[in-house]
This record gives C-alpha cells, structure tokens and sequence, in this order.
C-alpha cells in the first residue's frame, strides 16, 4: 500500500492541522505546568526568607533605646572644592598622628588615650534588681515549717 512512518495516516488536511494543534497544545500545558512549580518554588523561598528577616528584625527595640542627638555636621555639603579641602586637612592630620612619638611607641595605646580624652563620660550607674514584689524578702516554706515544729516542741 504505502511507506511505512511513523505518523498516522491522515484522511484530510483538517486532520493533520487538528492534530499540530493538539501536540501545540499539550506543549503548552507542559510549560504551563513546569512554570507553576517553579514559582511556588520560589516563591516557598522567598516566604521563608522573609521569615528568617522577622527573626532578625531588631526595630522593635528602638523604643527602649536612648535617642541620639545627630550632629550638625550633615548640614555640611560635600562638593568637589570642599572635599579636596577635607582630604587635605585630614592627609595633615594623618600625617601629624604617624609622626607622633606616643603613636609610634605604641599605637593601640595612643588611640585607647585618645578616646579617653575626646568622648563623653557616661554617669549612669547600674541600676539594682528588685524583687518582684517590691524588694521584700519572701519567706520560705521550709522556715514555717521548722518554726511550727518548735512551737509544738515548746
């Protein structure tokens, strides 16, 4: 009759257009498919990355800390003149800490006496833990115990 294929043997063009739009459409739903599992699994990481965020997610301490006052150095712009100027005074200023002798010496201890000098002593004393009911001491039930077992001896 006729060659041997692998195709099917179709009646009509209609058939064989039929059919590519079936095979078309499989495809698609193929993509389809693989595409949704990709997402979800993106998106699993992507919801347990936000998860481990909240963990870390320190802002909540930010009403128990102390507020800082900013100093008004922001205030300063940087353009191109006064950037040349800042590089220029802090290259002296570099160059005057190398070359000083209690630098030279030893120089953790030269930054570590620096720091002394320039920042501000904080006078805030630790304060003491009270008990929960008010600072008294609590009785305990072994006491009571023993102090019953006398009176009844007495």
């Amino acid at each position: 009759m006729g060659k041997p294929s692998s195709r099917p043997d179709y009646s009509s063009k209609a058939d064989k257009k039929f059919d590519k739009k079936v095979q078309f459409y499989a495809k698609v739903r193929d993509t389809v498919a693989s595409l949704t599992a990709k997402k979800d699994i993106t998106k699993k990481k992507f919801q347990s990355r936000q998860k481990k965020l909240k963990a870390y997610d320190l802002s909540a301490l930010s009403e128990f800390l102390p507020e800082l006052k900013a100093p008004r150095a922001n205030d300063f712009k940087l353009n191109c003149k006064s950037r040349q100027q800042l590089i220029l005074k802090e290259g002296k200023q570099l160059s005057a800490v190398l070359e000083h002798p209690a630098f030279q010496a030893d120089p953790l201890a030269a930054i570590h006496q620096h720091l002394q000098n320039t920042q501000p002593v904080l006078d805030e004393k630790p304060k003491k833990k009270k008990n929960q009911n008010g600072g008294r001491k609590k009785k305990s039930k072994k006491s009571k115990a023993l102090s019953r077992q006398q009176s009844m001896d007495i």
